[in-house]
């Protein structure tokens, strides 16, 4: 039996770190590797579904790993050129075998979507051989990275905006303000760093006059030892991925409208008063001086 000409061969995403959900804004890396028997390829391509982001490019230079462990390009080709769903490298050198790598920016219209990845090989005689890779499930879900929150200044948080205000943006946008963050280091209660509904009893927020207008009820639950990989990217909480089916089954309708005394590496599930999201807050880090870093999941329910 005639053994084919062209010999594909694939890897799906990066070969180092843990694999989490798609989300718009990322990237999925492949790598597409292609043979020849005889003669030399003349490119590789790259069809999506669904056309990628700014950023979606094939790399033109083929890879291998020096005996430092560093990764090394050799050019085979031009740099590619992506035209809609299209990214195609074209080869100018002599030979018949390559690696090269494509990077998928996920594009908001593939948000809640399906992706497919056609890749083609072809040879200097015509012949070419294509192979389908996926579809890849984009998240509905988006994420927000490393918001700065001050007690008594940057402290209104916005889960539909994404954003932190002060009081005074935050009676600017007193209809979107979900939670209030406070430091307090009483000594007739374990307080600490905490994040507040407007709407809950003002004995949760000692010493905070809220801005006109700001009155939303946000339902609130702790969860601890809950350490999303987006969200703490680091090789300690490494596997550990917050996905859509997760906000969809969370049960938050009975829980208070406060959250106080939270720790860095602890989180908050919420749910806006008008039904609109769910959101998962992380504490990226917090400080005595009443400072805290969160980083965000958020999910649109309606």
């Amino acid at each position: 039996m005639r053994c084919p000409r062209l010999r594909p061969n694939f890897r799906t995403r990066p070969s180092k770190g843990p694999l989490g959900p798609n989300i718009v804004g990322q990237t999925i890396e492949f790598a597409y590797a292609g043979a020849i028997l005889k003669g030399k390829l003349t490119s590789f391509q790259a069809d999506a579904t669904i056309a990628g982001a700014a950023g979606t490019y094939m790399e033109y230079r083929s890879f291998y790993t020096a005996s430092t462990g560093a990764d090394v390009g050799v050019p085979v080709g031009n740099p590619s050129v992506t035209k809609a769903t299209n990214t195609t490298v074209t080869f100018n050198v002599d030979t018949n075998a390559a690696t090269l790598r494509y990077y998928y920016v996920i594009p908001e219209e593939a948000r809640g979507k399906a992706v497919t990845i056609t890749f083609t090989a072809k040879s200097g005689d015509g012949e070419s051989i294509s192979t389908v890779m996926g579809p890849y499930t984009i998240a509905k879900m988006d994420m927000k990275l490393n918001m700065k929150l001050t007690d008594n200044n940057a402290m209104y948080i916005s889960i539909a905006d994404t954003a932190v205000y002060n009081a005074t943006d935050a009676a600017a946008h007193a209809g979107s303000i979900d939670l209030v963050y406070l430091y307090r280091n009483l000594t007739t209660s374990a307080f600490g760093h905490a994040l507040v509904s407007p709407a809950a009893d003002p004995v949760y927020l000692p010493g905070v006059t809220l801005p006109a207008g700001v009155n939303r009820s946000t339902k609130e639950l702790k969860a601890f030892n809950l350490q999303d990989h987006n969200l703490a990217p680091t090789e300690q909480y490494g596997g550990i991925f917050i996905d859509d089916i997760d906000f969809q089954t969370i049960d938050l309708s009975n829980s208070p409208n406060y959250a106080i005394n939270m720790k860095g590496d602890a989180g908050i599930w919420c749910q806006t008063a008008d039904g609109t999201y769910k959101a998962y807050i992380f504490f990226n880090s917090v400080a005595t001086s009443g400072t805290a870093t969160v980083s965000m999941k958020r999910y649109k329910l309606k």
